[in-house]
Formats: C-alpha cells, structure tokens, sequence
C-alpha cells in the first residue's frame, strides 16, 4: 500500500509518518510525503534514509504534480495547511489559495485514480466559539478568523466530493495540540522558548480564553484510526479532554520553566478570538475505540524537556520566525 501524505515536513504530519514508518509489520505502507517546506516545515522532522519513505518537495496546488502522485497512491491524508491564525488576520490569501484552492487541486487528483480514503485533517476552530457544552459533528460551522473560515471551506468541499462523486472522504477536527517538533509560533511553544530565552510571554486580553488540548501523538493515533476503521463521508472530532484557560496554562508554563509572573506581558487582545473550544468527541470513542491516552501533566512536563533539550532544532527556526 502507498499512502500520500500532504504537508508532513510540519508538525502533526511528521509525527504521523514517523508513527506509520514505527511499524515493520508484512505489509507496512510506502509512504510519498509531498511539503511545499514554507516557514512552518522542515525536512529535519522527518527520517529521510528510511526506505519506505519518499519525499517530495513542492505546492499541494501543482495539479501536474499532484495528479503525479496521486496516480501512485492507494490513499491520502491531508495535513498540508497554513494554520497561523495571526497571519491569517494579517494576510488571508495564501491561507484561501493552499486550504481551498490546493485541497480542491487534491480532491480532483483523488477523484480521477480512484483514490481512498481520503482523510481530510481539519480543527475544531470551524466551530467558533462554544458558549456551553461541547460541539459535535453536526454543529453548525461558524469560523471567527479568516485561518479557520478556510478549513471550514475545505471541510466542505471535500464532504461534496464524497456526496457528489462518491469519493471516500472522512474528515477530521481536532482540538489544540501540543508536544515536540511544533513550530514556535503557536502558544506552548512559543511561551516555553520564550521562558528558555528569559524573555517575557505574550498573553492576549485577559487570558480567559478555553483551549481543549491535545497531545500531538494522541492526535496522530486518531488520525490512523479514522482512516483505518472511519466511514466515508463522515467526520469525526479527536479531543484531548483537557480544557484549560490560556492563563491557567501560562502558569503552568512559568511553573515548568522555573519563571514567575513578571515574564507576563498583556497584549491587546486578538480579533474575532474565540472565548471557547471543545469538541465531543464520543462519536470517535464509540465508532473507533479511540480516546486520548497522554496525561497532560506528564505530556506538558515531556514537552517542555524536549525543547530544552533541542535548541538547535528551534533556534534556528525561531530566529525564522522572529523575521518573518
């Protein structure tokens, strides 16, 4: 079997190759990784030597060299994805052109070779702001930003492709994840690296912001899950069950990092910044047996290890990041 897997030089898709690539059982998939390698994705995350591994550098919006691809593949998970929401407010049109544009430029590669499933990694941000309870899958889709307005039209373009063509997609909204090799931009390892540095953390309004969190690799074991066992033309949301005020979890980060309250900075608050995320995620523990496995305490504790213990992988990116 050969399975593509879009934008997997980034964070989650790493991770998920590197859990395919674990397995050396008969049968075992090849596995094509095609990443445009933007700012967010680098070839160091993933084990190039390995021989059941390819890996192809270019745009999910090259028909050409998608449909190359896809001709070779037997299925495909779809993690590729500019998903910065500040960047997103600041510039929206490479966020329409790579999350619609470049998914649509997929869909119809998959459609032409017959290709399936077609996992589809989508957020829980589609949902927008959860007043009360927890947002199933048949909750109404309401992005706030312009990032979470373009999965939402990914999320739906991909369900016509299954109610049009027949095209077995399943789709997936996750909550917030966490864990080793993400990119310093977003809030935990933005706050670690920063408290690493002995500079201040950047905390939005007042902090009261709810995130559910997700260990990256609990996430990944949901992913295979819904492309394993998932039904076509479903969606499945994969929570952490860990739901935490943005000011709770700045503490715990200063906790960890051994810094006191003084290396918090209030910002003016983001636009359209949701006040709450979470997602019911029982349709995926009953149809698939999944749930999250990782403890958040000890998965926090073994994050932060892992980007003390790696500044030469983030430095540099960093650095990237600051200039950009």
């Amino acid at each position: 079997m050969n399975i593509l897997v879009t934008g997997a030089a980034g964070f989650i898709g790493s991770r998920y190759v590197a859990r395919l690539l674990a397995s050396d059982a008969p049968g075992a998939p090849r596995i094509t990784v095609l990443d445009a390698l933007t700012y967010a994705g680098t070839t160091a995350n993933l084990e190039l030597g390995h021989p059941r591994l390819e890996f192809v550098h270019g745009d999910i919006r090259d028909a050409v060299l998608v449909d190359k691809l896809t001709a070779g593949a037997d299925q495909v998970v779809h993690f590729a994805a500019e998903s910065h929401v500040d960047r997103s407010i600041d510039a929206a049109s490479d966020f329409v052109l790579t999350n619609v544009v470049g998914t649509q430029t997929l869909l119809d590669a998959a459609l032409r070779h017959g290709v399936g499933p077609f996992v589809h990694v989508s957020t829980d941000e589609v949902y927008g702001s959860v007043e009360s309870g927890s947002a199933t899958e048949e909750h109404p889709l309401r992005p706030s930003s312009p990032y979470a307005a373009s999965k939402a039209s990914g999320d739906l373009l991909a369900l016509s492709y299954h109610r049009t063509h027949g095209l077995d997609v399943r789709v997936t909204r996750c909550s917030n994840n966490y864990g080793p090799h993400q990119f310093p931009e977003k809030l935990v390892p933005l706050f670690v690296t920063h408290l690493l540095d002995g500079r201040r953390v950047p905390l939005y309004g007042d902090g009261r912001n709810v995130r559910d969190w997700l260990h990256v690799d609990d996430h990944c074991r949901g992913v295979d899950l819904v492309r394993t066992r998932g039904r076509a033309g479903e969606v499945y949301n994969i929570g952490g069950g860990t739901e935490l005020t943005n000011r709770d979890l700045t503490g715990l980060l200063l906790e960890a990092c051994g810094a006191g309250p003084d290396r918090v900075v209030h910002v003016a608050d983001r636009k359209g910044h949701d006040l709450r995320y979470s997602v019911d995620w029982s349709k995926a523990r009953a149809e698939l047996g999944y749930r999250p496995g990782r403890d958040f305490a000890t998965g926090l504790a073994e994050t932060v290890a892992w980007y003390r213990d790696h500044r030469a992988w983030w430095e540099p990116l960093k650095r990237r990041a600051d200039a950009g």
